[in-house]
């Protein structure tokens, strides 16, 4: 096996896994498995980086870019859905170090339209609609603790009013999307629960009405441009259709026809909250800006205190966890999720440790307290939490 298979681009630095404390064998295995899930058809291909010490040590590109297609190429843009949140977010804190705005602003004073939501309570066999006790915070929308959910993550009928609402109608702006939301109920008492949601693609709106810019111009200017993140963006430009990375047709366990969104020209709603395709390489120069407090090759992003924050528990004992998207072991902070406890959780892990993923199956991790940072890309949706559970368990065991 060549662990390391080419010079990384934009200059990440290197070092071999001995160097860094990784282990040839382990690695080994996680290159094994990976192929095997390949070659019986569980995913078309899988794409891996893993760095400790802000040193890449391991790189692999496993498979196919498309079923039945090309090998996969280490230059694949993967849809990485909700791997767009913790960008959006890290632009929100860009703005609050700009002065322009503060997490305990109410949502209302940049969208007047959530100045008085309403949460849909279940009585009997009606939904009643009573007001919120208090307004939506930005903090909220960081920390998903707003009362906004997702239609898919549940079937509750304030949920189910979510996936029949027009979200997502054709031509539909970030302004008009959020301008739907704004009309829907609310799933819980903002502050009150942790609900997965649309929180983020209010982020994004937010984003726009505060800088006077799309969300997409904005992102390019202040994060992508300055990072070198030249793939990352809310659609892939016809000169690199071909690199696009597929998901089977049908569900390899299920049989299920897959869909994922056409992403192959801009779209007039750039959603915050799950809309940018990237590649590893992209993604990685994110993470390691993460991982060095805020700042790659010499271009500050964001503050360090910032950013510890930002990588900081805001939910305490307070709030109710009312997802299991969310595992025992962890807490949420802003953008991303935050591991409490070595135990409780599915898989090993530690405390401290920052992360997210999307729902086509990429998913990060940062632990600063190992010096290690691991990214994972695949399209495969209906595998998302197995192959999550699966990179995680390697990657530790391949710890020295």
């Amino acid at each position: 096996m060549n662990i390391m298979q080419k010079p990384l681009s934009r200059s990440l630095p290197t070092a071999t896994p001995e160097e860094v404390g990784l282990s040839p064998e382990g690695l080994a295995k996680l290159s094994d498995v990976m192929r095997h899930e390949v070659e019986t058809k569980h995913v078309p291909g899988v794409s891996m980086l893993i760095s400790r010490h802000g040193k890449v040590a391991y790189r692999e590109n496993i498979g196919f870019v498309r079923p039945d297609g090309p090998r996969l190429r280490e230059d694949a843009i993967f849809r990485v859905y909700s791997m767009t949140k913790p960008i959006v977010s890290v632009a929100i804190m860009m703005l609050v170090e700009e002065g322009r705005l503060f997490i305990s602003d109410p949502l209302s004073k940049f969208i007047p339209e959530f100045g008085h939501p309403r949460v849909g309570v279940e009585k009997g066999a009606k939904l009643e609609l009573v007001a919120a006790k208090r307004e939506i915070t930005i903090h909220d929308l960081l920390r998903h603790t707003s009362g906004l959910t997702y239609g898919f993550t549940g079937n509750s009928p304030v949920q189910r009013l979510y996936a029949d609402a027009p979200l997502r109608a054709p031509g539909i702006t970030n302004a008009g999307h959020v301008a739907e939301l704004a009309k829907l109920p609310l799933l819980n008492q903002p502050g009150t629960h942790w609900d997965y949601s649309h929180s983020t693609d209010v982020l994004g709106r937010i984003i726009e009405i505060v800088s006077g810019r799309t969300l997409g111009d904005f992102l390019k200017g202040h994060i992508l441009g300055p990072l070198r993140m030249d793939d990352t963006g809310f659609s892939a430009p016809p000169e690199k259709h071909d690199r696009l990375a597929e998901p089977f047709a049908k569900d390899p366990d299920t049989g299920a026809p897959v869909t994922l969104i056409d992403q192959r020209s801009p779209p007039s709603f750039e959603s915050g909250g799950g809309g940018l395709v990237s590649t590893i390489d992209d993604y990685a120069r994110f993470l390691h800006m993460l991982y060095h407090g805020g700042t790659l090759d010499g271009v500050r992003i964001l503050g360090r205190k910032t950013l510890a924050f930002m990588a900081s528990d805001h939910l305490g004992s307070q709030v109710v966890i009312g997802s299991d998207l969310l595992p025992p072991g962890h807490g949420f902070g802003l953008g991303f999720a935050v591991r409490l406890a070595s135990g409780m959780a599915p898989t090993p892990g530690t405390i401290g440790e920052f992360y997210w993923g999307g729902i086509a199956g990429t998913a990060f991790w940062i632990a600063p307290a190992e010096e290690l940072v691991a990214l994972m890309l695949i399209q495969a949706p209906g595998q998302r939490v197995y192959f999550r559970q699966l990179f995680r368990n390697l990657v530790h065991a391949a710890l020295a």
